[in-house]
C-alpha cells in the first residue's frame, strides 16, 4: 500500500519514510509542487530493474515461457547430469 506525504512532511520524516520502505516494502509517493517521486527500498528497485531486463529479452522472455510450459515428465532427470 502506497503511503502519500508532501516534500515539506517528508524532510521532517525522512528516516521514518525510509523505514517504512525498507521494513514494510512500503512505496512512499512524495508530492512536490513540480510533480511526485517514489521512495522504495534498494531490493524493490533492483527486483524492478532485473524485471524490465528481463521482459525486454526476447529470446530470454520465449526461453523462461518455455521452461513453464514443458511439462516435469519432458525435463533432464538431475540423476542423468555429471555435476563432476
Amino acid at each position: 500500500m502506497a503511503h502519500h506525504i508532501s516534500i515539506t512532511n517528508a524532510r521532517k520524516n525522512l528516516y521514518q519514510l525510509a523505514e517504512l520502505a525498507l521494513n514494510q516494502g512500503t512505496e512512499v509517493q512524495i508530492q512536490t509542487k513540480h510533480g511526485n517521486v517514489i521512495l522504495i527500498s534498494e531490493e524493490e528497485y533492483r527486483g524492478l530493474i532485473e524485471t524490465l531486463y528481463l521482459s525486454s529479452n526476447q529470446s530470454l522472455k520465449d526461453s523462461l515461457i518455455e521452461g513453464k510450459n514443458t511439462p516435469l515428465s519432458e525435463t533432464i532427470d538431475e540423476d542423468d547430469i555429471d555435476w563432476s
